[in-house]
């Protein structure tokens, strides 16, 4: 079982959470070009090792929070909720 801490609601089983994958950065509508905007909406960069997430609590208080995990054994070092600093909340899977 894969425990994932939420910000909020404390450490819940993965099966209550949908990811939403890693973290890019947006880029800005007035100057971006087809192919930035392309790149930003279907390619990720998918890499063995951490990586910064974005996490949807659908089972319980339905808010969004980022994590740092490592994807070759799932260990989530820690998890923040949104524009606030990480708070170190890690759990090992």
């Amino acid at each position: 079982m894969i425990v994932l801490p939420c910000p909020w609601c404390g450490p819940r089983n993965v099966t209550e959470f949908h990811s939403l994958g890693e973290v890019v950065d947006r880029p800005d509508p007035r100057t971006a070009t087809r192919s930035e905007w392309r790149t930003y909406l279907y390619l990720r960069n998918n890499p063995a090792g951490r990586v910064h997430e974005r996490w949807f609590h659908r089972a319980g208080c339905r808010r969004f929070f980022d994590a740092e995990r490592d994807t070759r054994d799932n260990t989530v070092f820690s998890t923040w909720r949104l524009g606030r600093e990480e708070t170190g909340t890690g759990v090992e899977a």
